[in-house]
């Protein structure tokens, strides 16, 4: 069965290209280009992922957003936007997104989230599959992380915290932003806590050295696979 995306984008020449690039690729794609109706439309057409451009007429991603979150909670949404500042990011996961593309953006780039937010999320409760890291196999609905006879049993805030990394491979995370998705505040506390489960996820990423998070001081992390 065709992967189903509500796609919302009153660009028209973009929202053409993307509908027919996804098209070609095997994915069912329904594009809606008015913020008005896409909660008529999600409810119809009954989406995999919704793909949401942020600013677009009548009603705005983020709203609609909380809006998807609150009919369905487990739905993935990935926010497009010409934004980039930490305060609209934060803002998007704030309104149920689960990842942020800044335009202009490449197909490739779009896929691949698409297809890592499925795999982490897996909103339709299917058998979940793992995801690659390096060496390592990550099972977010088992909490394992395993490479050949090592074993890690992961607790929740360590299987969170390695979703949000495997769903941003080698790209920057800002600390602020991990802290308000994982606590839901940024607390000197919560930070300290953090520091903790960074430390014993490199622990558990030992056995393969191309595998690396590394600290981008004053800024925040990024999972780092060669």
């Amino acid at each position: 069965m065709k992967t189903k995306i509500l796609y919302l984008e009153d660009e028209n020449y973009l929202g053409r290209i993307v509908k027919e690039s996804l098209g070609s690729r095997g994915y069912n794609i329904r594009l809606v280009t008015d913020g008005a109706t896409v909660m008529r439309n999600f409810e119809q057409f009954q989406p995999d992922i919704c793909v949401l451009d942020v600013m677009v007429p009548n009603v705005d991603g983020f709203t609609l957003g909380k809006s998807i979150k609150a009919a369905d909670p487990k739905m993935p949404i990935i926010f497009l936007t010409a934004k980039n500042q930490t305060q609209d990011v934060l803002e998007g996961f704030n309104s149920g997104g689960n990842d942020f593309i800044k335009k202009p953006f490449s197909m490739e780039e779009l896929i691949v989230r698409i297809e890592n937010i499925l795999l982490l999320n897996n909103p339709r409760g299917n058998k979940q599959e793992s995801v690659k890291l390096g060496l390592y196999t990550f099972e977010p609905e088992k909490f394992l992380l395993s490479l050949d006879d090592e074993i890690h049993k992961l607790s929740h805030r360590e299987n969170e915290l390695l979703k949000l990394f495997a769903q941003h491979v080698n790209q920057q995370i800002d600390r602020k932003l991990i802290l308000k998705s994982l606590w839901g505040d940024d607390s000197i506390y919560n930070s300290r806590n953090l520091d903790v489960y960074i430390r014993k996820l490199r622990v558990y990423f030992e056995g393969d050295p191309r595998v690396k998070l590394v600290t981008l001081r004053g800024v925040g992390y990024y999972l780092s696979i060669e």
